[in-house]
């Protein structure tokens, strides 16, 4: 074996070893959390000095990562933050989790993980291992990533050590932790696999070896294309039902009694966040280098992009029952983040259905308990709006609330008792008793 293999190996079997976190996002900070619970000490680089500052200053700014965590991370002297690349040298082990997004053209955007390779091939030491956590398509690491690495004039396998290991996070979910969620690992040969193996099982509920970094990135994207193409399933079977009178989440609460041979699913306005719209088209796009096409993917993911238009469509029907054009209605969205219960509104399908609706000419507002501000966005032209409160005199004055986020936090029963019209995109209203013949779905 070789010599910094095993100088490496001991550091990580008495937890001497130092893990550098590059991205401190939702990615970044839950596995900060993991090791530094394990007792390994973390080292954090992000290029944004404004999060580096924050969490220094003992800040989160991702809801389910408690400020008193990050205080306690600093105090213990179990974490630092830091913007200096130089210091990547410092870090024993290195995990690259930052964002992997698609060109305009829905090409893979790989200038992140590009750009951070070339930052650690330039402070890169023998004993280092390197683990890139990024969703991306087979064949990243070992095509793209190691490359760059080798630029150093180190040799993978006997200088450095090399794996792909997928994030599988599920943020908002609190019965999953990354701690709790096991970690599929594939390295670039043999020791790199036994190293990365040894690094995550201090702090990983447990570690699942494949065979190559191949099989590990083919891995989450078959994950993330699953979910698309079974949401995409039941958003059209919900165009179907709508138009025959059945409620789509009645069908699949009846289906989900089978104890075998099916999965729920649920359709939505849209698919957000950073992995599940994004994911399989890095598919579709490696098909097309291959020869071959991805027809099923690629369907699926034309499905649940027109989901804000039919939503939109159905709101303008039941406006058009009451009198009402879109054009002018005061239309209140409930909900801006992709998913219930995170304040994550990376790729969410409320930033469409607010864009579609201002093209329309509604007079917008919103409400997110989680997103105080909107952010600006990449794909969208976004205006200054903060959140409103949901005052019934608020509520009264609207047209319509459309319920985009199912949060936890919002009383139902009060929000359709004040309002007019409900639209629920996501049957967030079914306990609701009183007042249901003011809810339409969509």
């Amino acid at each position: 074996m070789p010599n910094a293999a095993v100088q490496l190996e001991a550091r990580l079997r008495d937890k001497t070893a130092v893990v550098g976190i590059m991205g401190l996002g939702y990615v970044g900070l839950p596995l900060i959390s993991a090791f530094t619970t394990a007792g390994l000490r973390c080292l954090g680089f992000d290029v944004d000095p404004v999060k580096v500052e924050a969490l220094r200053a003992g800040r989160s700014y991702i809801r389910h990562i408690p400020s008193a965590s990050v205080a306690k991370w600093i105090a213990g002297g179990w974490f630092e933050a830091t913007t200096d690349m130089t210091r990547l040298k410092e870090a024993d082990a290195i995990l690259i989790c930052v964002p992997t997004p698609l060109t305009d053209a829905r090409d893979p955007d790989l200038r992140y993980v590009e750009n951070t390779a070339h930052a650690i091939a330039a402070a890169l030491r023998p004993g280092q291992l390197v683990i890139l956590e990024s969703t991306t398509y087979p064949t990243t690491t070992r095509d793209v990533l190691l490359p760059i690495l080798e630029r150093s004039g180190l040799t993978v396998g006997e200088d450095f050590f090399l794996a792909f290991s997928p994030e599988r996070e599920d943020p908002g979910n609190p019965d999953y932790t990354a701690a709790g969620i096991p970690k599929v690992v594939g390295g670039i040969d043999e020791t790199s696999s036994r190293l990365a193996q040894m690094l995550y099982e201090h702090a990983i509920v447990k570690v699942v070896p494949v065979a190559t970094p191949e099989v590990a990135e083919a891995c989450k994207i078959l994950e993330n294309t699953y979910r698309a193409v079974n949401i995409a399933l039941v958003n059209e079977l919900k165009m179907l039902f709508d138009r025959m009178g059945i409620d789509i989440w009645d069908v699949v609460d009846a289906a989900k009694t089978k104890p075998f041979g099916f999965q729920a699913f649920y359709p939505g306005p849209g698919l957000g966040g950073h992995c599940i719209p994004i994911d399989p088209f890095y598919l579709t796009w490696l098909a097309r280098k291959q020869g071959l096409t991805t027809r099923f993917i690629e369907l699926a993911g034309e499905v649940n992009a027109r989901m804000p238009e039919y939503v939109v469509s159905r709101l303008g029907d039941f406006l058009n029952d009451a009198g009402k054009p879109i054009r002018g209605s005061r239309i209140c969205l409930l909900g801006m983040a992709y998913k219930k219960d995170v304040d994550d509104p990376r790729e969410s399908p409320s930033f469409e259905l607010l864009d579609l609706l201002r093209r329309r000419g509604a007079v917008l507002t919103y409400n997110d308990p989680h997103i105080p501000k909107l952010p600006k966005m990449r794909h969208w032209d976004v205006p200054e709006m903060t959140s409103s409160e949901l005052t019934p005199e608020f509520l009264e004055a609207q047209d319509c609330v459309l319920i985009a986020t199912d949060h936890s936090a919002y009383d139902y029963d009060f929000i359709v008792r004040h309002s007019r019209l409900v639209l629920d995109t996501r049957n967030a209203t079914k306990q609701v008793t009183e007042g249901r013949e003011k809810i339409r779905k969509a």
